[in-house]
């Protein structure tokens, strides 16, 4: 169903391995729990000087005196300033917060070039086309991440499941040289990934189990076991991605109760004492992106005339809860 076709599953043209682009250097912005666990992956795996994590100057005299930690080991990253002139990376991958994209956009100018491959690792089913705004469609891949459940407090990340980046064209049906090369790279790194074919509908299905696990765990305060096992909390959790899957239809992506059963076992395969990102952003007090999931799902609601009751009341719970941060 969701299962991506791998390169193996089509048939590509005769040397098509070697058509593919090599991909050497990477550039990563945003430093939260995808981008630590990301860089502390690829650092060990790739040459010297060739991983890229781009900061600014104040973030890296932090960072320097207050090391990133990956499961109790020391990340050893290679900080470049957005105004370095390195020269464009192979690959781009954000990974910072939708909140903080316009900026990243801006300090990635150094990094992007007209044959660097993107990649937003970021919530939400808009990320892409923010970043196209700046860069233009040609050299972006859509991509989602799932199944990791780590736990970022301060500095240091622990996690259990890495997960996987799921990745591919904009139009279905297709494999590019540009997903190509980057499956290349992620096997040459032992990097956990699928090939997607129909991307649209695999992002609009991690929107759809964002908007019930991050904002579920979120508001009864609790982590991925209280919605792994029957009861209130996964009860609430269902009925908010229910109303993902009426929407979809309406946004030509209709998701069916196949997709929510794909979803949910995604999230039981998660350790039951991890959380997700909103939840995390609850306990530490920060910003969530509350906006990005009920608050796109009631707007959606109201454009299609669907009621979305249930992603009303974790909006209004989750707004509540940021104004006593």
């Amino acid at each position: 169903m969701l299962k991506g076709k791998s390169n193996t599953n089509k048939k590509e043209p005769e040397g098509y391995e070697n058509m593919a682009k090599q991909i050497e250097t990477v550039s990563i912005i945003g430093l939260g729990a995808l981008g630590i666990l990301f860089g502390h992956h690829l650092s060990k795996r790739m040459a010297p000087g060739t991983l890229r994590i781009i900061a600014d100057t104040d973030r890296i005299e932090k960072y320097t005196k207050n090391p990133v930690y990956c499961n109790d080991e020391k990340c050893n990253f290679h900080f470049v300033t957005p105004e370095e002139e390195t020269g464009p990376a192979d690959l781009a991958i954000f990974t910072v917060k939708f909140g903080d994209l316009e900026k990243a956009i801006e300090n990635m100018k150094n990094q992007i070039g007209k044959d660097t491959i993107i990649l937003s690792a970021l919530n939400g089913i808009s990320s892409e086309e923010v970043i196209s705004r700046t860069y233009g469609w040609d050299n972006i891949l859509h991509c989602v991440a799932q199944g990791m459940d780590g736990i970022r407090i301060g500095n240091s990340l622990r996690y259990e499941n890495m997960g996987m980046l799921c990745f591919g064209d904009r139009e279905p049906g297709i494999i590019s040289e540009k997903v190509k090369a980057v499956e290349q790279f992620f096997l040459s790194t032992n990097f956990p990934h699928e090939v997607e074919t129909d991307m649209h509908r695999r992002m609009w299905g991690k929107f759809m189990v964002n908007v019930g696990v991050n904002q579920t765990v979120g508001v009864y305060r609790g982590t991925y076991g209280d919605v792994q096992e029957e009861g209130e909390a996964q009860n609430t959790m269902i009925a908010a991605m229910r109303e993902v899957i009426l929407i979809s239809e309406k946004e030509g992506v209709p998701l069916t109760e196949e997709d929510l059963n794909y979803w949910i076992n995604v999230i039981k395969a998660l350790h039951p004492d991890g959380k997700p990102s909103l939840a995390q952003d609850i306990d530490a007090k920060r910003p969530t992106e509350v906006e990005l999931f009920s608050g796109t799902v009631v707007r959606l609601g109201k454009k299609h005339h669907i009621p979305t009751p249930v992603n009303q009341f974790l909006y209004d719970r989750i707004k509540s809860m940021e104004k006593e941060f």
